[in-house]
């Protein structure tokens, strides 16, 4: 397999992980609002620690992303993934965001 291939391969599984913690993230947004606070929440937020905690190990980076570097010498931030450049630029911070609310929405149900 050569290094268009890996990459290839690479941005493939990146963009399905990508679409994976989509549906966890937006499921506990969902739930904050629904109050729905279960099992299934915890699991994903669960989810989302982990992903978290491999992010601050790999400095901020995808593990994915560091991989991908050995097959490519774009500087672009969707080299590694299947989205446009402008939400692969500002995807941390975006998520950032919202799991900032799903938490406190997450605080508010379980205080009241």
């Amino acid at each position: 397999m050569g290094p268009s291939t890996k990459l290839t391969a690479i941005k493939v599984l990146h963009t399905a992980i990508w679409i994976f913690f989509n549906i966890v993230i937006f499921y506990l947004l969902y739930a904050v609002f629904a109050d729905r606070i279960d099992r299934w929440f915890w699991t994903g937020l669960g989810i989302v620690g982990l992903e978290v905690l491999a992010l601050l190990l790999f400095r901020w980076s995808c593990p994915l992303t560091v991989v991908a570097r050995r097959y490519s010498g774009s500087d672009k931030a969707n080299f590694d993934i299947y989205l446009p450049l402008w939400l692969a630029q500002y995807n941390k911070e975006i998520y950032t965001v919202i799991m900032a609310v799903v938490l406190l929405g997450m605080a508010w149900r379980l205080a009241g």
